[in-house]
């Protein structure tokens, strides 16, 4: 829990412009290989007002050149990176060759600093995860897939709701704070309500049920945080009107992306 109680304190340190220089001295590679940009945007900005160098090299991993010698080559000149990149197992290569740090900013499997950073917003308020219940509506998604991994570590319950075709299949067995179902009501009782981006080959007729509406934020407790997940389809996952209700904490939660990234890069060099 200490990385949530970080991003607790980096949040009034940010808003109070007394950011501390935990990255002094480091430099940081900052490797973007798809169209994302707040979590990159993100990591740029916490690295530099915490003292470290930032910098984006216009680097691909999926060129003719072993990922090997890439990792070696940008050890060179750099502490650590960071990177979105298609395949988890590409970071798994980085991390065996790379002498330093490999901070996963999102791959086609997890998203790990998006979930970080919901947690981050509601600990923040509560001052505590265990026991609550996060429902994900969405289909099997790299979203999802960090969510039911911090649920295999953490003291939190995940459910999935969704289609069964679009289910994810890993064993509950293996997760048992894990579960799904293709009935929108086992969204009753959440405290975190996240939703995704429905599937494109998906049939809106068929979908339509699992949108997110007034009328379902209606029937949750009323502090439960409905925090949908960029980039957000208006009148599709989530409904217009949803956007606005005062359950919808998207633009304060999203705000925490960066305080949990800043308390991660802290940890990973253990200062702080």
């Amino acid at each position: 829990m200490w990385l949530l109680a970080r991003a607790a304190e980096m949040a009034q340190l940010w808003r109070e412009r007394r950011m501390p220089q935990s990255l002094s001295g480091k430099r940081l590679a900052l490797v973007v290989n798809d169209s994302g940009w707040r979590n990159t945007t993100a990591f740029d900005l916490g690295i530099q007002t915490m003292g470290g160098i930032s910098v984006q090299p216009p680097l691909r991993w999926d060129t003719r050149e072993d990922l090997r010698d890439l990792a070696a080559y940008v050890g060179n000149w750099f502490d650590a990176i960071i990177t979105r990149a298609s395949e988890l197992s590409v970071l798994r290569t980085l991390a065996e060759a790379f002498d330093g740090p490999v901070i996963n900013a999102r791959t086609r499997q997890n998203h790990p600093c998006e979930v970080l950073g919901d947690l981050a917003f509601f600990f923040r308020k509560n001052r505590a995860i265990d026991g609550i219940k996060v429902t994900v509506i969405s289909p099997k998604s790299n979203i999802l897939g960090s969510w039911i991994e911090a649920a295999a570590v953490l003291p939190i319950e995940v459910v999935q709701i969704f289609p069964v075709k679009w289910h994810d299949h890993r064993s509950v067995e293996a997760i048992p704070r894990f579960s799904r179902s293709s009935d929108i009501k086992a969204i009753e009782g959440s405290n975190i309500v996240i939703t995704d981006c429905w599937p494109e080959n998906g049939d809106e007729a068929e979908l339509i049920e699992y949108q997110i509406t007034n009328r379902i934020l209606d029937t949750l407790p009323d502090d439960v945080e409905f925090i949908p997940c960029p980039p957000v389809h208006r009148g599709k996952e989530v409904s217009f009107e949803a956007m606005e209700h005062s359950a919808c904490r998207v633009i304060q939660a999203k705000e925490f992306l960066m305080h949990a990234q800043n308390a991660a890069l802290e940890w990973v060099f253990r200062v702080g």
